[in-house]
């Protein structure tokens, strides 16, 4: 014999399914979510109101004690963001069980991390173990960027430090100095970066250096046929061997017109061949870049505009919120 529910019965048991459904999809969802935050503007208003003040005054006096700061700040920022997280990996030390991410061949030249710990100091002083590192690295590339004349760019904050280093993952996501243009826009959209963004970002090209030994290879045993003539001179002036010492300060430049303006004179250079790096020359001839190439040298209101919108994506690449990592006393190393 076959067993008949009652109609009522059936339609009992299907509410009770469904809502014993719901009540574990809502207890699944509570667990995902649970000590997730998010960033948000103004992140400190309540638990430490002066800390961007605090870190914008900091920013401001190493700038003009130590110029090449606010460059330095630009640049943590790419390195940091880029590999995994916005997370404060890049500063931690090479110590029993962490290798430093600063110790890769990708971070060559870059310098001014122990400033990263005055800057730190001053808000700790302030407001003990309430500002993470992560935050500090995001808000001093915000007004280095204002130093250099870039464009002021509120950022959202709410960080939380990485307890870890990523080391092993830095050859992965930062491209090396003779990294192709495809690869390079391909690091950028795996990390939801739109082309023009990308294009945009690598203005930051604009300002800076570039040593002897990532630019030697256009220059040596031939000249690459894609640099001016003229300016390859200049180049090989500055580099006048093909094996420079990597500890000599030997270097060119990214911009002879305004190299310490964050502007649009990146993007005439390239057009007219004056770029250092292959990535930077390939900008001009790719048919997905030029479009944006000759806008942003047209204009550098729109440029800043899209260099804006870069950075907020940059910076908001996979950050560590809620109860998810830590708030360092000390930059260089985990709690």
């Amino acid at each position: 014999m076959v067993a008949h529910q009652k109609p009522g019965s059936f339609r009992s048991s299907t509410m009770a399914a469904k809502n014993h459904l719901s009540l574990l999809l809502l207890l699944l969802l509570q667990l995902f979510y649970s000590g997730r935050g998010e960033l948000q503007m103004n992140y400190y208003a309540k638990s430490c109101p002066k800390a961007e003040e605090i870190i914008k005054q900091q920013v401001a006096d190493l700038y003009y004690e130590h110029g090449n700061t606010a460059v330095s700040w630009l640049r943590n920022l790419f390195h940091d963001c880029i590999v995994k997280s916005c997370d404060a990996s890049l500063l931690l030390e090479t110590v029993t069980g962490v290798e430093s991410e600063k110790d890769s061949d990708r971070s060559f030249g870059m310098r001014n991390f122990k400033y990263v710990n005055k800057i730190k100091a001053a808000v700790e002083r302030e407001c003990p173990l309430t500002v993470s590192c992560a935050d500090i690295v995001v808000l001093s590339a915000q007004y280095g960027i204002v130093m250099l004349k870039g464009p002021e760019i509120g950022l959202k904050t709410g960080r939380r430090d990485s307890k870890v280093s990523y080391s092993h993952l830095v050859e992965a996501f930062v491209p090396r100095h003779n990294e192709s243009l495809v690869n390079v826009l391909s690091l950028f959209s795996s990390i939801g970066i739109d082309t023009e963004a990308a294009v945009a970002l690598l203005g930051a090209h604009s300002v800076g250096r570039v040593h002897c030994v990532n630019l030697v290879e256009r220059l040596y045993p031939s000249v690459d046929p894609t640099i001016d003539p003229e300016y390859a001179k200049y180049l090989k002036g500055r580099c006048p061997t093909p094996n420079p010492n990597p500890k000599a300060v030997l270097y060119s430049r990214n911009d002879r017109e305004t190299p310490m303006i964050l502007d649009n004179m990146y993007y005439s250079n390239i057009l007219n061949h004056k770029g250092l790096l292959i990535v930077d020359q390939e900008l001009t001839s790719n048919p997905l870049t030029l479009p944006y190439v000759t806008k942003f040298a047209a204009d550098n209101q729109y440029f800043h505009a899209q260099f804006s919108r870069g950075i907020r994506l940059l910076s908001e690449n996979n950050p560590l919120t809620g109860d998810e990592g830590e708030i360092r006393k000390d930059c260089r190393f985990v709690n």
